[in-house]
């Protein structure tokens, strides 16, 4: 065979060998992606999950989780100072929604302060009390819509809420590992674009630090970094969902919230978010 065509079978057998193996690649991370995500929701028990398509590089599943409640005590923070906190949370993906319910108390005693602040979707409202505002003479509702993006990222950077924008992100969803831990970075849409979310896996899959990156600089007051530990199952009727113990939160590198968990009711609770009227005409 003369020289030049020898040169040029090997330069084409060198190109295939090259798209083969980018090809390979391109697959192994969608397998892997799909399986870290997997494992994430595994450890949690909040998916119950089929393989469909070729090498199982596809996942079908059942979400069991969709309304959910939780107890717990310890400090939060304002304005630099620590308060005795005692933090009551309902809350639904679908829709979007969580009712946060806060009683504190400053370091010198003094009067409780009691704060019921509610998000849904679109709508950002405090309550005096819970369903205020949704009945004439029961309570009142006032809106607080500069908080909304703040209350829906509190949702969404929850273990659960982490597996399911993964999932959601679909192939901008990527895996990495940093310092021998397993990294699943996604963007999150709707009324969060513009937030990349980027959560730590633990030798056991579960979501144990979450960070949030606003492209926006004047968004900077949503950086935030949430810790989670001591996973365990603290439903008053056991079932497979595990949940976090301790919540730890800082906010643009200032603590927020440093909560130990004292029940976590998993087994879809019943909750209702109803946005009050007035909320929805100064929203328009």
């Amino acid at each position: 065979m003369p020289k030049k065509a020898t040169i040029l079978r090997t330069l084409m057998i060198t190109a295939v060998m090259a798209l083969a193996i980018q090809s390979a690649g391109a697959q192994n991370n969608t397998l892997d992606r799909a399986k870290v995500v997997r494992a994430a929701a595994d450890a949690l028990g909040m998916v119950r999950w089929s393989d469909i398509g070729a090498g199982a590089t596809r996942l079908a599943g059942v979400d069991v989780i969709n309304t959910m409640e939780f107890q717990g005590s310890g400090t939060s923070y304002s304005s630099g100072q620590a308060f005795k906190t005692e933090y009551h949370v309902a809350l639904g993906y679908n829709p979007a929604a969580m009712r946060v319910d806060m009683t504190r108390t400053g370091a010198g005693g003094g009067a409780p302060q009691h704060s019921i602040q509610t998000v849904r979707e679109t709508y950002a409202w405090n309550e005096s009390e819970t369903g205020g505002g949704l009945v004439p003479g029961k309570g009142t509702a006032t809106p607080a819509m500069t908080a909304l993006k703040d209350r829906l990222l509190q949702l969404w950077t929850l273990p659960y809420g982490v597996v399911k924008a993964a999932l959601a992100a679909g192939e901008k969803t990527t895996v990495s590992m940093e310092n021998g831990a397993t990294v699943i970075t996604f963007p999150l849409s709707g009324q969060l674009a513009g937030i990349t979310v980027k959560a730590t896996l633990d030798s056991k899959n579960f979501v144990t630090k979450v960070e949030t990156r606003p492209d926006n600089p004047a968004l900077a007051n949503l950086a935030m970094e949430t810790e989670y530990s001591d996973y365990a199952d603290r439903g008053e009727v056991p079932t497979d969902i595990k949940s976090p113990g301790r919540i730890v939160q800082k906010q643009g590198g200032r603590p927020m919230l440093d909560i130990q968990v004292k029940m976590w009711e998993a087994n879809n609770p019943y909750l209702v978010f109803p946005v009050p009227p007035n909320v929805k005409t100064a929203s328009r």
